[in-house]
């Protein structure tokens, strides 16, 4: 048995991340806050008009042209707001989680292999690689627009497991979305739900990751 701060000996070969909410701050309010004054209007915009559920069918591989398309099909009232979600895209961009870049570094300054599952446009993708340079410290990173796959579904980790040649039970996966975790976990990969760095950093110490 291990107690807490006890490091173990790794059963993982590999850390898998999940990238924004993880490494990068995206959200689609960054952009919002900046033209819906009323904070009430904004959530209704977001969950009516280009939910998430909308934004997932980008991650899936729908170019953005149709997106915005289909949703001003819906709320034509709403053109200039539904237009602004792919023309000033990167506004949603607010940098990087605080203490995950250095936890990156400290992976692979380990030796421990490091890749990403990433449910991201394929059409943005490169917007945050440019902006990021820490994305490039992933050995190899699987997009899910590219491959029109997205998490949670069981296809995505078993695609990305063959591609990176990992086996599931010595890969670690961490993401912010308890559905996505779980989605690791039942095709057989550790699986770490991520709330800030410092409670990964204890996390990955204890695996001796890093």
């Amino acid at each position: 048995m291990t107690t807490t701060g006890e490091t173990m000996d790794s059963q993982y070969d590999a850390v898998v991340f999940d990238l924004g909410g993880v490494v990068v701050d995206w959200n689609p309010r960054h952009l919002y806050r900046k033209l819906i004054d009323d904070p009430e209007r904004m959530e209704w915009f977001l969950t009516e008009v280009c939910p998430g559920s909308w934004n997932a069918e980008q991650d899936r591989g729908r170019p953005f042209a149709d997106a915005v398309r289909e949703a001003v099909g819906r709320h034509p009232d709403h053109r200039e707001l539904i237009e602004v979600y792919w023309s000033r895209w990167p506004e949603m961009l607010d940098g990087l989680v605080p203490g995950t870049s250095e936890i990156l570094a400290d992976v692979r300054r380990a030796g421990t292999a490091m890749y990403a599952i990433t449910n991201w446009s394929a059409e943005t993708y490169p917007l945050a690689v440019d902006r990021y340079p820490v994305l490039k410290l992933f050995e190899d990173i699987v997009v899910s627009g590219e491959i029109k796959m997205i998490k949670p579904d069981p296809e995505i980790y078993l695609h990305a497991l063959d591609r990176f040649g990992l086996s599931a039970e010595r890969a670690l996966f961490v993401d912010d979305s308890p559905a996505n975790v779980e989605g690791a976990a039942a095709v057989g990969m550790g699986a770490l739900l991520f709330t800030d760095a410092a409670a990964l950093r204890s996390e990955l110490e204890r695996y001796g990751l890093l």
